[in-house]
């Protein structure tokens, strides 16, 4: 799994300054937590080690290979989305082996056929506690916590190099959360990835990560 180095990075909206010369390295299978108030630049520095904004100026390194002109598909990232929907698909149901699905998606996208389908996500649901009671609800009908199992599943059902958690604890009660971070950390641990992991929140920065 790659170290990640960033050298310079700056990233402007407008007039409005998100990223101003950021230079860092995350260590291969690091869990690395950045750590900001609201609106600091932390998820426009996700976007950018994923693929999904070009920086104005730096460079973005993974084990010493520019990545700047690499497109998304090919860097072996996966992002977990802060929001309510964690960046589901509302009109899909959570798991079809033959039809389009949201813990499918990533597999279809790359042709696998439904046995295949079938293997890497049992494997997730498993590992996950994803029940096959959920299989035909769409997002809008689970809790917050089967919620954030589903997109973190939809995540690594194509086991990532890198990988990107945008504040996906926000809408979780304390209980949930609390139960949410032991499931972060033990796939952190099982998936052998190097973890950038943002939040606002100073403790749990401490309680998951090795360097914050």
């Amino acid at each position: 799994m790659p170290e990640i180095e960033l050298r310079g990075l700056t990233k402007r909206f407008g007039s409005v300054v998100a990223i101003d010369d950021l230079s860092a390295r995350i260590f291969d299978r690091e869990f690395f937590v950045v750590v900001g108030p609201t609106a600091c630049g932390k998820t426009t520095l996700l976007r950018l080690i994923a693929g999904l904004l070009r920086p104005d100026r730096g460079e973005i390194l993974f084990d010493g290979v520019r990545m700047n002109e690499v497109p998304p598909d090919r860097r072996g990232v996966r992002m977990v989305f802060q929001g309510q929907n964690y960046a589901l698909y509302p009109h899909l149901e959570i798991y079809h082996p033959k039809r389009w699905s949201n813990l499918s998606f990533p597999l279809k996208l790359r042709k696998e056929k439904a046995p295949g389908i079938a293997e890497r996500v049992g494997k997730v649901v498993r590992r996950l506690g994803i029940s096959q009671e959920l299989f035909s609800r769409k997002p809008q009908e689970l809790s917050e916590g089967q919620k954030q199992r589903v997109a973190l599943g939809r995540a690594t059902v194509l086991p990532p190099k890198v990988f990107l958690l945008d504040e996906p604890l926000s809408h979780l009660d304390p209980p949930a959360r609390s139960k949410a971070r032991e499931e972060i950390r033990r796939l952190h641990g099982e998936l052998g990835a190097t973890t950038i992991y943002v939040t606002h929140d100073l403790a749990e920065a401490f309680l998951l990560g090795d360097r914050v």
